[in-house]
């Protein structure tokens, strides 16, 4: 008998009817044999109404407050699911994040799971019960409600699974598993069977939108198996485990990974000496603006340049703090462009495969389109390029590595 814990989020538990296929997908699991455990977020659109509501009382609701009202909104749609099971002649018990002892820190609105005391959870799927459980939300060690923000209950599933030693944990999406790039763009893009956690951990962030990085690190942390699947069709989605010994077989890249949340700065004419690069990009991360990919370059006449990405949001503040460090250190020129994207390939292959960047480089030439940015890691390479070439060059790296096989 296996253990496997089942995640739906919104869009899946959406309407009453959707509420019912997922109840009759939750059966068909059972009837394998297996004992389920079910982790929900809240029905589509029901978080952003919660807090339309409390805007409409306070501008700035107390975090704490704002958690005991968000955490309703789980707590509608597992009292539903487990009517429904129950309706059907499946014993279910619903239980919120504070009822299974999900403990956090007492960060209010992005608390962090502490642990999870899987006693009564076990208690229950041993008496043959389905247990469904609240995503996105604890309590803290005084008793508060807490909820974990983006991507919660995706963490919730993953953290249960943990707890459990369950032997999957499948999150149900609105897409069918992985693919080498996004569909949208790439018509012949194919979903992936297996991806490893660091891969997928690169293409989450990257922009990839299939699982938040946070449940990502929490399942490669525990090593539980995550599967990606579809809510609305039969398939065997994508797996994300450990990485496979034998890199034989394995592509040399994976997938296609891109974001149009970018946005580039650069101040030209600073001095080159120890301590400039702190001075511009230390004030720029003490104002809590995340920096991506940076590069430097000196000039004969000894000065330095320095160019670095931001999140397209932050450039109008980065902006401005910027030309202040000008002012301060006497820098030529402060230039902004948000007309740029980044571009990834992703594969674990890459470690045991020479060449692969020169391949990316030449494929990007032979469409014209021109590289400003480049930064790697072991299993990736980035570039910055302009906006308007996304597209193309998505396709043309896509086909580059035969990733429509």
């Amino acid at each position: 008998m296996a253990l496997i814990i089942q995640k739906y989020g919104g869009t899946s538990v959406g309407t009453i009817e959707r509420i019912q296929a997922v109840a009759d997908r939750v059966i068909q699991t059972k009837k394998q044999g297996n004992q389920v455990v079910v982790v929900l977020s809240a029905m589509s659109g029901e978080t952003d109404r919660l807090l339309s509501l409390a805007k409409a009382l306070s501008h700035t609701p107390t975090p704490r407050e704002l958690d005991v009202l968000l955490s309703t909104g789980e707590q509608v749609t597992i009292a539903l699911l487990s009517m429904a099971l129950e309706e059907k002649g499946y014993p279910a018990v619903s239980y919120t994040g504070g009822q299974v002892h999900i403990r956090t820190d007492n960060e209010h609105n992005k608390a962090r799971i502490v642990d999870i005391e899987a006693a009564r959870v076990h208690k229950k799927l041993d008496e043959g019960k389905i247990v469904v459980v609240a995503g996105f939300q604890g309590i803290d060690e005084d008793g508060n409600i807490t909820t974990l923000g983006r991507g919660g209950s995706d963490t919730t599933a993953v953290a249960m699974a943990a707890a459990l030693k369950a032997d999957e944990c499948r999150i149900y999406t609105d897409v069918d598993g992985v693919y080498t790039a996004d569909p949208r763009i790439v018509q012949n893009a194919q979903r992936l069977p297996l991806i490893t956690y660091e891969e997928m951990l690169e293409m989450a962030s990257l922009g990839s939108k299939v699982l938040q990085i946070r449940s990502v690190e929490f399942a490669r942390k525990y090593n539980v198996n995550l599967r990606v699947l579809s809510s609305f069709e039969d398939g065997p989605g994508t797996l994300i485990a450990l990485e496979d010994d034998d890199q034989m077989e394995k592509p040399v890249v994976s997938g296609i990974a891109f974001n149009r949340d970018e946005a580039k700065l650069t101040i030209r004419g600073i001095p080159d000496q120890p301590g400039v690069a702190y001075k511009v990009l230390g004030a720029i991360s003490e104002a809590n603006i995340e920096i991506d990919v940076i590069v430097q370059n000196v000039a004969k006449d000894n000065s330095a340049t320095i160019t670095f990405t931001v999140h397209r949001n932050d450039l109008i503040k980065a902006s401005e703090l910027l030309e202040q460090i000008a002012a301060d250190l006497g820098a030529m020129e402060v230039a902004s462009d948000d007309r740029i994207v980044k571009v990834s390939i992703v594969g674990v292959g890459m470690r045991s495969h020479a060449g692969v960047a020169a391949k990316m480089f030449e494929a990007l030439a032979a469409e014209g389109i021109n590289i400003q940015l480049i930064t790697t890691s072991e299993i990736k390479i980035t570039v910055v390029i302009e906006e308007r070439y996304l597209e193309l060059a998505v396709r043309s790296l896509h086909s580059a590595f035969g990733l429509e096989q």
